[in-house]
This record gives structure tokens, sequence and C-alpha cells, in this order.
């Protein structure tokens, strides 16, 4: 009898008793796995998960959760396995990741209670920004003067003629801080649960951590090629998708920043000029999350279910719809403000980007805070074991 399979036996023992003492079935599943993992050690060079189990001679179960984030789905393993379905050992890795992914964003949440939310995700997100889209228009269409929302407004300042300087300051502010400063609290949370002796927080962990997520590393695949998307055919469509929908991200943050800087020390009103730079870098973001949202939710469609834990498709869709629908609304604001169509346009653009602030601490967009604390931990227990 193989070593393999005496520990898968051990394994399902083992499930059985944690089941039996209340433990989550996400844990149970994933120790099952990563004990025969372990064993097999044929993926160890695939990713950082199976980097950081080939320094281990056993699995710490404190690192479920460090284990699960550092993994990028990129599904080599669950192809490359010889003990996947139909083996009798259904060896699923990154299934088993997924679903304790998921359960470590409600553990690490902050407020707790809050959770709870990652369970319905898409339904959430749906019913959150409808909500706020018609609190949005309604107050809208109570506040502001029907022939002021409906008239053309071209002179610098015109969009604080819809919406007021000191409300959309007061509201998105209040909104986007909270949502910071949960993140934050959830990140530090789930860093100091994960954290163990082997690892090294230093700056050069750090900066090796934000080099793997500029360029998607670990979105390579196990062997550089791109991942498993639709079959055991290799592709980078997912990296590229992703890398369109981090930087738009990134590049309409910096826009929101740059025109911050034009308003409160430079004396200049929005809406500004088509080739100033907060316009320029929210064009060239704006494109990026249409781009990358729509050809991520065609990856999806086409992509080979087995490894997936398909019940969290409905908060991928939802994050998806919203960050598309964001930078529509963004983009056809932008080309029709100078135009009787800008006011309504400005309160729906509105709506959408408080419903993704509202939403931002309990939506996927976590999934890349947790993937990148756990990236400085595995670079920083990368650096201690070189030395």
């Amino acid at each position: 009898m193989s070593d393999v399979t005496i520990i898968a036996r051990q394994g399902a023992a083992a499930a059985e008793n944690a089941a039996n003492s209340g433990e989550s079935a996400s844990a149970t599943e994933l120790k099952r796995v990563l004990d025969i993992c372990n064993a097999c050690r044929y993926c160890e060079g695939f990713c950082a998960t199976f980097q950081t189990l080939s320094r281990r001679r056993e699995v710490d179960w404190q690192e479920l959760d460090y284990l699960a984030n550092l993994c990028h789905g990129c599904t080599a393993c669950y192809h490359a396995c010889q003990y996947a379905p139909p083996h009798v050992f259904s060896i699923n890795a990154p299934l088993a990741f997924s679903e304790q992914r998921i359960a470590s964003y409600a553990q690490f949440s902050w407020p707790g209670f809050m959770g709870k939310l990652f369970q319905k995700n898409g339904l959430v997100m749906s019913v959150a920004t409808a909500v706020v889209l018609f609190l949005t228009l309604l107050l809208g269409s109570l506040l502001v003067n029907r022939d002021t929302l409906l008239s053309q407004q071209v002179q610098p300042g015109a969009f604080y003629q819809v919406v007021s300087h000191e409300f959309l300051v007061a509201t998105a502010g209040t909104v986007f801080l909270f949502a910071i400063f949960s993140m934050a609290v959830s990140a530090a949370r789930f860093g100091r649960a994960s954290k163990t002796p082997q690892q090294k927080m230093t700056l050069r962990a750090l900066g090796q951590a934000l080099r793997s997520a500029a360029t998607m590393r670990y979105l390579g695949g196990g062997h550089g090629e791109g991942c498993n998307a639709e079959n055991e055919s290799f592709s980078n469509q997912r990296r590229i998708f992703h890398q369109f929908t981090m930087w738009g991200f990134l590049l309409c943050f910096a826009a929101t920043c740059t025109a911050t800087v034009y308003e409160y020390f430079l004396g200049r009103l929005s809406p500004f000029p088509f080739l100033s730079l907060p316009v320029l870098l929210g064009t060239v973001g704006g494109v990026g999350l249409l781009v990358g949202p729509a050809g991520l939710t065609w990856v999806k469609l086409r992509s080979d279910t087995r490894p997936v834990d398909t019940r969290q498709y409905g908060m991928d869709y939802g994050f998806l719809a919203l960050l598309f629908l964001v930078s529509l609304t963004g983009l056809a604001l932008l080309a029709l403000r100078e135009t009787t169509a800008m006011g309504v346009l400005l309160l729906v653009h509105l709506g959408f980007v408080f419903s993704l602030f509202v939403t931002l601490p309990y939506s996927k967009f976590v999934h890349g805070v947790y993937r990148f604390v756990a990236l400085v931990l595995f670079h920083g227990e990368e650096t201690r074991t070189r030395q």
C-alpha cells in the first residue's frame, strides 16, 4: 500500500472526526486535500501555494486561509492531478481552495456581522445597487430644480449645479473612507491569523509582492503559459483581462486623486478639458474597466466549471457588472457632458459609484486585498528561507 493511499485513508477518517466536532465543511475538505497533496508533491513547483507546501514536512492547519488566498485559481494542479475525479480520492484542490477563500472573507470581515453578506453576495450587490441608484435619482429629483437638471451646463463647476460639492464630498467621502477602513481591519485580521514564525514581513517582501501582483505572476499557470480556462490547454486570456481590470481601476482612482488636486490646490473646477490629466487618466482607465470585466465575464462563461465553486459566480458577475456600469456611465457622461443629458447621466453615474463604494468591503474586490497580504507573507518566508 502506497504512502499516498495510507494518508488518504487517514485523511478520510480525520475528516469524519472533524465533521463530528463541528469544523466547517470547507476546512475539513481542504485538510483532506492538502494531506494527499503534501504526500504526492507532483505540483510543488506550480505556484506560490504549492511552493509554500514544499517547504513543510507537515501542513500547519493554522495556514488554511493563507494557502487558500495564495491560490490564484489557475486550475493547473487540477488538470495535472492523477487523483482528480473520477479517481476514488477525488482531489480537487482549486475547488477546495476557493471554498475556503470565501469562508475566510466572511471570517475576517469587519464589522463581523456583515460577513454574512458574502454568502449571497450576488443578490446583495444587485439589491444594493438598485436601492442606491433609486435613492440617488430620487434625491436628485427632489433637490435639483427640474430646469437645472435638464438644462445644458458647460461652465466650470457645471456638475455642482446638479449635485452640490458639499453633499458630494460628504456622502462619497464617508462611504469611501468606511470601505477603506473596513478592508484595512479585515486585512489586518487575516494577516495576524495567517502569519507564522517562518514568515518575515519586510520592505523587500512588500516590493516583491507588489511586483507579483502588478504582473499577475501566478495567473501564468503551472508552466507559465497561462491558466487552464476551458480545458487542459493553456491561455493567458484570464491574466490579460485581469490586467485590464486592475490597471483600469487604478487609473480611474488616479484620475479622482488628480481631480482633487486640481480643485483644492489649483482652483480648477470640474468638468475639466478633454486633454487635462484627470480626463486622460479617467478615459484610459474607463476603457480598461470596460474591456477587463467584459473579458473576464466571457472567459468565465467558457470556463471548465469542475474545479470552480460555481456558487460564487453571483459574487463574481455582480462585481464585474458593477465595474462595467460605473465605467460605461462615466464615459457616457464624459461624451455628453455638454448636452442636456448631463444632469441625468451624472445622477446615474453617481448611483453606480456609490453602489460600488457601499459594497466594496463585501464584494469580490476583497480577494485582491487578501491575496496581496498572502503574497507579502509568502515572499517574506521566501526571503527568510534564502538567508
